[in-house]
């Protein structure tokens, strides 16, 4: 009997790193039927990635509200999951990540006995509020799941610190490096607008994507000072913002660098516009997680503005560093980066610690190992150096 997966999510990012779960569940339909629950937590964002991939959710829950709050999120969000899977009645939720959906969705599944598979598992930076809530809605999400991918060795460690049920855990590599390759095989042409954005830069590109609360306020002014003292630093330079929705990212970066010279700020670019724009660039500076991993496929070196980060295998590899908010620190290493060829190179050079572009279909033989479709428990992911994707 085929059973009945529904994969639920509601940002761009869970969007991004689901997409080859979901394409790789279709392929196996004599094991599984699938259905997609959205709760469209970030509604502008999530419907490009849809767009993109070609998804046609089952339930669009549609819960996004103007400047709602964590709180307004969370139970607004469970109330309409714990409603929805009451009457899907799936055999297991996948939940991908660490937003407000995913804690919401894995206790929603919880309340209704229904399994859970946490996808990216055990992910932690140990500070309860860094990122803020991203670090607590993994932990909390990974006390209810039954299920945990987790996509590197060091992942499954800190599972199993947490008393993690070993049987239940499966190194799978990071789904986001799988999402790259999709891009990368499609034969899509650049669209027109990427297209003309990446005309009229200059020699070299320096990527900025920067949204995370905690660095919003002090550190986010901070950030601003440093990036336009590297642009001025850096005459061959043009940086490119894609700016996140929240009207206080865009208001104060519009604010502080709007108008300048070589300073691009633009609104939110879909998966096939920003792919591009990340493979061309120089170096990235970033708060983002899902970046770290991809920028780590791309070997294009990036600057974490953050004092910790979940995703520590880019650091020990060498292709990303931690910089915080302190805008000299971020000056520091950019120049650092920009100025000198032998530094630059060392740090492109490192190799991508995240996946091998195989870990949907690790994550679908756990499955069905799960559910019986399959004797032989799935092998663990093992990195190896593999170069760049694509």
């Amino acid at each position: 009997m085929r059973r009945h997966v529904c994969l639920v999510y509601g940002t761009r990012p869970e969007a991004i790193k689901l997409a080859p779960v979901h394409a790789q569940l279709r392929t196996r339909c004599e094991s599984f039927r699938t259905s997609v629950v959205v709760t469209a937590q970030h509604r502008e964002l999530l419907d490009q990635m849809l767009s993109v991939f070609d998804i046609h959710p089952d339930v669009d829950l549609d819960i996004m509200q103007h400047k709602q709050s964590l709180a307004q999120v969370t139970c607004r969000a469970l109330e309409a999951l714990q409603e929805t899977l009451h009457h899907l009645r799936p055999d297991i939720v996948l939940v991908q990540g660490d937003t407000t959906t995913v804690f919401a969705g894995a206790l929603a599944a919880f309340y209704e006995k229904i399994a859970v598979g946490h996808v990216e598992a055990g992910l932690r930076s140990g500070k309860k509020f860094s990122p803020y809530p991203e670090e607590i809605n993994r932990k909390m999400t990974g006390a209810l799941a039954d299920l945990h991918f987790a996509p590197t060795a060091r992942a499954k460690e800190k599972l199993l610190a947490e008393s993690i049920n070993p049987e239940g855990i499966f190194v799978t590599g990071n789904t986001v490096i799988d999402a790259l390759q999709m891009m990368a095989q499609s034969g899509r042409p650049v669209p027109e607008p990427t297209r003309k954005l990446l005309e009229g830069i200059g020699e070299r590109l320096l990527l900025v994507t920067v949204h995370r609360r905690e660095n919003q306020g002090v550190g986010f002014t901070q950030i601003c000072s440093a990036l336009e003292r590297i642009v001025a630093e850096f005459p061959d330079v043009t940086l490119v913002w894609p700016l996140h929705p929240s009207p206080t990212v865009t208001e104060t970066a519009r604010q502080l660098l709007g108008n300048r010279e070589r300073i691009v700020l633009t609104d939110p670019l879909d998966y096939f516009e920003f792919v591009p724009l990340m493979s061309r660039a120089d170096l990235i500076i970033t708060d983002s997680g899902g970046i770290q991993e991809e920028a780590a496929a791309l070997s294009i070196p990036v600057l974490v503005t953050r004092d910790t980060t979940e995703r520590p295998e880019g650091v020990d590899a060498g292709v990303a560093r931690l910089v915080g908010v302190d805008a000299d620190t971020i000056v520091e290493n950019a120049t650092e980066l920009l100025g000198s060829a032998s530094a630059y190179e060392r740090m492109r050079r490192s190799a991508c610690p995240y996946g091998d572009g195989h870990s949907a279909e690790r994550i679908c033989d756990a499955l069905e190992y799960h559910f019986g479709f399959r004797d032989d428990r799935p092998a663990d992911f093992e990195w190896q150096p593999a170069g760049e994707v694509g």
